[in-house]
């Protein structure tokens, strides 16, 4: 998917372009064909004369998106989908889009166009809310996403084209969101650009220092490289196991992140380059890494087996580095099947979906998937799901097994509560405590990859306070926050009466504001104070009831509402007690304080 979309055709010559698009891509069925030809005359009849930012006709935007696809083997339907994202933009309705298409496409068109226009970030609740409807949405069509990747990776890539405020504001964005979001889907190759773009805009002198390194050191870099593939080769032969290998440089992004963990500056890095060695068969991978520890000593710590224990998001491999002539050296080994997974990550499903007898990603064994679905099924409210995002399904990720032998993927930082938590919520709720590779340990001390945790629980145990603070996991924090809020009468949620004592102070000024407004901001020398009564416009004998809960005074900004036996009862507009009154917005009534001049305007 990162191969860069270059269109040679007459970009306003509409017919050309899917020609040299269907040349490109010829695995497309004659049926396929009618469906995208049918999608792409639509949007070029419907978008005729507009044109983008950049002066460029509206459709050319779509048709990257659909090269971005289908250089992943996409099927017919995402292409159709990404061609019409903003179709609904124009004067077409779902029952136009219905009528021409199969019902399959129609859900996949309509499902991509309701999330196209979301303002995806996470300054906002609205934004945060509008990334939960996307993921939720991908549970239910997991090309949905896939587009938007698709639909991201092209902007950032036409990135010159905007503003230099909105230029930072959407690098961010990928950080923060899309590229972990790949990762999670197994989508290296769009990871690795996301990643490298953003940092060309968020830090461009240390993305250009990297470049010039990295450059200054090829000819160094390819003469040692070569020299280490063929040993690798002859002693493969050898063994009778035939390989390809292919070598690369660590993505600039990469280093950095290298940079910033160690401290160091580029030119001090030693471990930047990395090969990859294809084999026929899983056999051949372990013994191909048996082969390359005899070449050279492996580095203590750093031999990963991915492909008996297979990340969450579907990748397997085998990894190792080595000290080879002095510098570290990384290679991966795996089978033809697994890179290809490796590289399309979720899209490989549509690459073998038609029965083809390879290895591929199976969604629903995704462990992002049933996070989601955690999630979902949750209820996790609007303020909490970025935060949820973020740490679980977007974080950096730890393995750890069950007593019974079971993977069990969690967040980096999670516990022993986390894990109770994720087997089932009943062992959550009766913890006591736990060991970890047979030795106690505390409950909310951070587990570690491959430990084997055994969970020890009491029928009398509850969750706690303490607990709540205490754990990482979303799924594990709402079914905490559930339990107290339904059975602990002293519990109070910190998180939500901290934001509400913000929101109300924040009303309290704006209350104030108002009516400093109302009043005018004339010469006036005035000095008044308060008489003691409240007023409704130019009244002031009503019966009030002052609230015993924030006990207002003058010059408190108040608030007001009519009580069913206590006449008008008076609060601060900061007064959390005033903000839970059922029916507030209709019992509600504008008042103030009374109050009398003690001076006159200067010069009356």
């Amino acid at each position: 998917m990162s191969r860069t979309v270059t269109v040679k055709a007459d970009i306003r010559d509409t017919a050309a372009l899917l020609g040299e698009f269907f040349s490109a891509f010829d695995f497309y069925s004659d049926e396929d064909k009618r469906k995208i030809e049918a999608a792409w005359n639509l949007l070029c009849k419907k978008s005729i004369g507009k044109t983008r930012a950049d002066g460029s006709p509206y459709y050319v935007h779509p048709l990257r998106i659909a090269y971005i696809l289908a250089q992943n083997k996409m099927d017919s339907e995402s292409i159709c989908a990404a061609l019409l994202h903003t179709i609904y933009d124009f004067d077409v309705t779902k029952d136009d889009i219905r009528k021409a298409f199969d019902e399959d496409a129609f859900r996949l068109i309509d499902g991509t166009t309701k999330i196209m226009h979301m303002p995806v970030g996470h300054s906002t609740i609205q934004q945060a809310d509008a990334v939960r409807k996307m993921l939720f949405a991908m549970v239910d069509d997991v090309r949905i996403i896939l587009i938007k990747i698709a639909d991201k990776l092209d902007q950032i890539r036409c990135i010159d084209t905007l503003p230099e405020a909105a230029q930072r504001s959407l690098a961010a964005e990928i950080i923060d969101i899309w590229a972990p979001l790949a990762d999670r889907l197994g989508m290296q190759e769009e990871k690795n650009e996301f990643e490298d773009l953003s940092l060309k805009y968020t830090n461009p002198d240390v993305f250009l220092q990297i470049k010039a390194i990295v450059a200054q050191k090829k000819d160094e870099r390819n003469a040692y490289l070569e020299k280490a593939v063929e040993q690798i080769r002859s002693a493969a032969q050898k063994a009778g196991i035939r390989i390809v290998i292919t070598s690369r440089a660590k993505h600039f992004y990469s280093i950095y992140q290298k940079m910033r963990k160690r401290n160091v500056s580029p030119d001090k890095l030693y471990d930047l380059l990395a090969l990859r060695i294809i084999c026929n068969a899983n056999s051949e991978c372990y013994t191909i890494v048996g082969i390359v520890h005899n070449l050279w000593k492996p580095l203590d710590g750093r031999f990963k087996d991915y492909i008996a224990m297979p990340k969450a998001n579907g990748y397997r491999s085998l990894h190792t580095t080595v000290m080879c002539d002095g510098k570290p050296l990384e290679i991966q080994i795996r089978t033809k099947a697994m890179d290809e997974a490796a590289e399309h990550g979720i899209a490989s499903h549509w690459l073998y979906k038609k029965g083809k007898s390879r290895d591929f990603v199976d969604i629903e064994h995704l462990g992002i998937f049933n996070e989601l679905r955690e999630l979902r099924d949750g209820h996790v409210s609007d303020e909490n799901f970025f935060s949820a995002l973020k740490s679980d399904l977007l974080g950096d990720e730890i393995y750890v097994f069950t007593p019974k032998g079971q993977v069990v993927q969690l967040p980096a930082g999670s516990n022993a509560i986390d894990f109770a938590y994720r087997i089932h919520s009943a062992i959550g709720e009766k913890i006591v405590g736990a060991k970890a590779d047979g030795k106690i340990i505390p409950l909310v001390e951070p587990l570690q990859n491959t430990q084997i945790i055994e969970i020890l629980t009491n029928p009398q145990a509850h969750p706690t306070a303490s607990q709540l603070a205490a754990v990482k996991t979303a799924k594990a924090r709402q079914k905490i926050h559930a339990w107290l809020t339904a059975h602990d009468p002293t519990f109070a949620d910190k998180a939500k009466t901290e934001t509400a004592q913000t929101a109300n102070a924040q009303a309290a000024r704006e209350i104030q504001e108002t009516r400093r407004h109302k009043k005018g901001t004339g010469a006036r020398t005035d000095t008044v104070q308060g008489t003691g009564k409240i007023r409704i416009g130019s009244s002031t004998n009503f019966f009030v009831t002052f609230a015993q809960c924030c006990k207002p005074k003058y010059p408190d900004a108040i608030v007001g509402y009519i009580s069913r036996n206590r006449g008008i009862t008076v609060h601060r507009a900061d007064c959390l007690t005033y903000r839970r009154i059922q029916d507030i917005e209709h019992r509600s009534i504008e008042i103030d304080w009374d109050v009398e001049n003690k001076k006159q305007r200067a010069g009356e």
